[in-house]
C-alpha cells in the first residue's frame, strides 16, 4: 500500500470511531506495525489532522478535522460524481443547484489527472422522469425537518380531496417520478406520505415537535416491510 493510501485509509479508520481506539487494534486492522502506524499518525498531525491521543492510551480524530477533496480515491470521487449526477436529475432546484456548486468546488481544487479523468467519468444516470410540479417551497420542509419541528399543510388527495393537517416531518424522499414528505400526521394518529406536488401550502411552525427526529424515522422504518408500496394518504 502507497504511503498517502495509507494516510487516507488511517483516516478513514479513525473516522469510523467515536472513542479512543488503541494503537493496536488501529495497526491490526490496517495491516500494518505498530511502528509505522506511530510514523503515520505523527505525520497526519504535522499535517493539521486534529488526532489527540498517545501510545498506551489510544488514538481519536477530533471532528473539527475535516478530510480535503484532495484525499478522495478515484472511486470515491466517481462515486460521489454519479451522487451528484442523479441529484440533478431528479431534486427540487434548490437542491440541484447545491449539488452543482458542490461538485464545482471539488473540481476546483483536484489536480489535472484526477479532473480529467472524473470529467470524462462513463459512469452516467437516466433521463428524468420527475416534473418540477410542486406549487410549495420544499426548503421550508426540510428545514422542519432538521429543526424538528412541526409543519401545517394543505394536502390534496388522490381523489381530489382537500384537507388541513399538522404533521411531525422527518424525511423527505426523491424517487425517480415522485418526491414524497415523511412524517406523523396528528389528524391520523399515525405515519402518513405526501406527494409534494399535491401539497397546497406548506407553512413551518414554531412548535417543536415533542419526539427525536431519529425515533420516528426508526419506527417508520420498523413498519416498511416494502417501500415501493406506500400507504394510503
Amino acid at each position: 500500500m502507497a504511503r498517502a493510501e495509507r494516510l487516507l485509509s488511517l483516516l478513514q479508520v479513525l473516522r469510523r470511531h467515536k472513542r479512543p481506539v488503541s494503537g493496536a487494534r488501529l495497526a491490526e486492522e490496517l495491516g500494518i506495525s505498530i511502528r509505522t502506524l506511530y510514523r503515520d499518525i505523527a505525520s497526519l498531525q504535522a499535517q493539521g489532522a486534529d488526532i489527540e491521543g498517545e501510545p498506551g492510551v489510544g488514538y481519536v480524530l477530533r471532528p473539527s478535522f475535516m478530510l480535503p477533496p484532495l484525499m478522495f480515491s478515484q472511486a470515491e470521487l466517481e462515486a460521489l460524481l454519479l451522487g451528484f449526477r442523479w441529484v440533478e436529475k431528479f431534486a427540487d432546484e434548490p437542491v440541484t443547484k447545491a449539488a452543482a456548486d458542490a461538485m464545482a468546488k471539488i473540481s476546483a481544487v483536484l489536480p489535472d489527472s484526477l479532473k480529467d479523468s472524473l470529467e470524462s467519468t462513463a459512469l452516467r444516470v437516466g433521463p428524468r422522469l420527475i416534473q418540477d410540479a410542486e406549487v410549495v417551497d420544499l426548503g421550508i420542509a426540510r428545514t422542519a425537518i432538521r429543526l424538528q419541528r412541526k409543519l401545517h399543510i394543505r394536502y390534496v388527495d388522490g381523489a381530489g380531496q382537500s384537507s388541513e393537517r399538522v404533521i411531525w416531518p422527518f424525511a423527505l424522499g426523491y424517487f425517480q417520478q415522485v418526491r414524497i414528505l415523511v412524517g406523523w400526521c396528528e389528524r391520523k394518529e399515525d405515519f402518513r406520505h405526501f406527494q409534494t406536488d399535491r401539497i397546497q401550502v406548506l407553512l413551518s411552525l414554531e412548535e417543536p415537535y415533542p419526539r427525536h427526529r431519529a425515533d420516528l424515522f426508526a419506527q417508520w422504518r420498523a413498519t416498511q416491510s416494502d417501500l415501493r408500496g406506500l400507504p394510503d394518504i
